[in-house]
């Protein structure tokens, strides 16, 4: 079923916090999907609407309430996309509800400059500002809170979970004060990405006040962009009279949240390292080879594959081009030399040594893996908290099924890249998953883990292999491995953590 929650942000409502939509009387027709909320298509334009805020709610057939509780685990889904794409209607969580027995329920929320955006013109009307769509994300939790029982949900076992910007989401909330008591337990997959790292931090999570004027590397001051798009007299009434598209079309490609003092009051990096957070059970982890689909996405999928030790070097220089001109031949000829990354098997007519693989293994070390090594230690110092990586290096991948125009062929396998543990759990875009028998084990085993700990805050159950929690004793990750899994202990070895990314 697809509820309609919160009065449509749009008009004078956008950029102020989202408003529950009140009493319905009568029969309210929920039988379709709404619009996703709007953001680029992908070829130029924009799709979606800003009259978004709505999610959908998943329920087991025929599954009755447990005796000893009010009634089945809840666990609510923050879609990825860097917060500037996706849809809570992308993703069927039809295997986990019928195998795990939980309700799912999957949100919309604002994206891009319409959901997060820091502007002094608006920021002086006197609401909640800046992580508007971090606002909706919690509306959609109380909405859980007050509703779910009505369909046969437990209101005391509430998990979020997320994947990228989702996964980024829920550590957010998190450290969120104004979400304590929206959830019990909390998993979030590969959304360590630009947190739990020094050399991140400064430039990623920053102050509203930060945001609004000068900004950072990776964030555009809110000044410049209402600039952008005619907006020179800094004017809320200006804002709110550009189209959406116009808007949507000036924003950056990843969009990060502020601190803004009341949703966030500190980064989450600072509230796990104080142990001022939201503490719950947590589920946190990552995939292998992480970076390899920014590659295929930047070079491959624009017609410009590396193809060569030139290539390879440039590219290194481009990735980490903010790490002074002696970073970037040091990590190609010292720690990532081209010649460690071959494609294996070999592939006929590709390169062998790979820049794809090579490229993509310090990005997904400095970017991904390391700073989740980091976020682990951190939570687990507070909470219980249980780390994995995803291995499946013949992962299934969704992006297979798509038309060539929509994904073009790779130059070099992705393994475990970036999403592709999503699959596992969900059948997204409407695709169902295409596994092998081994594979099919180890989404059986995922589903099993996940359903488990929304249930109970401990993964582990009667036919699945043990998964302790993190030690920072043992380091000790669950290796996420078809067909089953298995404990992993050279995570730090292999990512180069406390060798390299975590000392300079």
């Amino acid at each position: 079923m697809a509820f309609h929650t919160p009065i449509p942000p749009v008009g004078a409502l956008r950029w102020t916090p989202p408003q529950p939509f009140g009493r319905w009387h009568g029969v309210f027709e929920a039988t379709q999907f709404s619009s996703s909320c709007t953001q680029p298509d992908g070829l130029g334009g924009t799709s979606g609407s800003e009259d978004c805020l709505t999610l959908n709610i998943y329920t087991p057939r025929g599954r009755k309430n447990q005796n000893k509780h009010h009634g089945l685990p809840v666990m609510v889904w923050i879609h990825g996309g860097a917060l500037v794409t996706g849809g809570g209607g992308f993703y069927d969580p039809t295997r986990m509800i019928e195998q795990g027995g939980v309700i799912v329920v999957t949100i919309n929320y604002r994206l891009g400059l319409l959901g997060f955006f820091a502007h002094p013109a608006i920021d002086a009307e006197g609401h909640l500002n800046g992580n508007y769509g971090l606002m909706d994300q919690q509306l959609a939790l109380r909405w859980v809170q007050r509703n779910i029982g009505a369909f046969g949900g437990d209101a005391s076992r509430v998990t979020i979970f997320g994947e990228s910007a989702g996964g980024q989401s829920v550590y957010a909330h998190l450290a969120s004060p104004t979400a304590t008591g929206l959830f019990q337990r909390a998993i979030a997959e590969s959304g360590s990405y630009i947190q739990f790292q020094d050399y991140w931090t400064p430039i990623s999570i920053v102050p509203l006040v930060q945001a609004e004027s000068v900004g950072t590397s990776l964030v555009p001051s809110g000044t410049a962009l209402a600039a952008s798009v005619g907006c020179s007299g800094q004017t809320a009434e200006c804002l709110r009279g550009v189209a959406a598209s116009t808007i949507v079309l000036v924003e950056p490609s990843t969009i990060y949240p502020f601190v803004d003092g009341t949703i966030l009051t500190q980064t989450p990096t600072a509230a796990f390292a104080s142990g001022h957070f939201n503490r719950v059970p947590v589920i946190s982890g990552g995939n292998h080879d992480e970076w390899r689909l920014f590659v295929a996405d930047q070079y491959d999928a624009t017609g410009h594959p590396l193809t060569d030790e030139a290539d390879y070097e440039a590219a290194v220089d481009a990735l980490w081009s903010g790490f002074g001109p002696a970073f970037g031949p040091f990590i190609f000829t010292v720690l990532y030399p081209l010649a460690n990354y071959p494609i294996v098997p070999p592939i006929p007519g590709d390169p062998n040594p790979s820049p794809g693989i090579a490229l993509g293994a310090s990005g997904t070390d400095g970017i991904f893996a390391c700073p989740e090594r980091n976020g682990v230690q951190l939570l687990a110092a507070s909470v219980t908290t249980y780390a994995y990586e995803f291995n499946d290096e013949n992962a299934y991948l969704v992006f297979n099924e798509f038309p060539a125009p929509l994904f073009p062929p790779i130059k070099f396998p992705l393994g475990t890249a970036h999403f592709t543990e999503v699959p596992y759990l969900f059948d997204v875009f409407s695709t169902p998953s295409n596994f092998t028998p081994e594979q099919q084990s180890l989404s059986e085993s995922m589903i099993s883990y996940w359903t488990t700990f929304a249930a109970t805050g401990d993964p582990n159950s009667a036919g699945q292999p043990l998964w302790s929690p993190y030690s920072v004793a043992t380091d000790e990750f669950q290796s996420l491995v078809a067909p089953t899994p298995t404990v992993e202990t050279t995570f730090d070895d292999e990512h180069f953590c406390s060798a390299f990314w975590n000392n300079f």
